[in-house]
């Protein structure tokens, strides 16, 4: 036979837990707030559990949130995801080097790619990422992809312009 359920929190009656479940949009709160209406009603902890979708021992957890932390302990919790693989200074620096461009006697570049980027930070930053992280970081970055058009380093602008045909009129 299962436990009862203790619900040491009275700060909410189960009409109370009603009345809050119609102002969440989050539906999981929702759920988790009727199954602890249901427990205030008297309902077995297996009879909320099954009604409101959820197993014995989840109901059992957020009643211990509930009775520890009150409504706002029964929003889901997000982590705090990876580390992130560069980090501030050397995205800045990043930035910095895209923005200046390639130097195309030592990068044997006329622009970067993701791919040139990608060696690059592998050199400067000892970091292994795919290219498509390349292109998040730029993104992230303020950087878009498009480029201008890349111009061959020892073009003569005064040849240019005596080559360009002149019309008569």
């Amino acid at each position: 036979m299962s436990q009862a359920l203790a619900i040491t929190n009275h700060d909410h009656t189960a009409a109370d837990l009603r009345r809050l479940m119609s102002r969440q949009r989050d539906g999981d709160v929702v759920r988790r707030l009727s199954a602890l209406a249901l427990v205030l009603e008297g309902k077995s902890r297996a009879e909320a559990a099954a009604l409101s979708g959820m197993q014995r021992q989840i109901l059992r957890d957020w009643v211990r949130r509930y009775n520890a932390e009150g409504v706002s302990g029964l929003t889901s919790r997000v982590g705090s995801g990876r580390r992130p693989e560069l980090s501030e200074a050397q995205m800045q620096e990043l930035k910095a080097l895209v923005i200046k461009g390639p130097d195309p006697e030592t990068d044997k570049v006329v622009r970067w790619r993701c791919v040139d980027l990608k060696a690059l930070v592998a050199r400067r930053f000892s970091v292994e990422v795919h290219e498509r992280t390349i292109g998040k970081w730029l993104r992230q970055l303020g950087l878009t992809r498009l480029q201008p058009r890349p111009f061959h380093p020892k073009k003569d602008a005064a040849a240019q312009e005596t080559f360009k045909k002149t019309s008569p009129a």
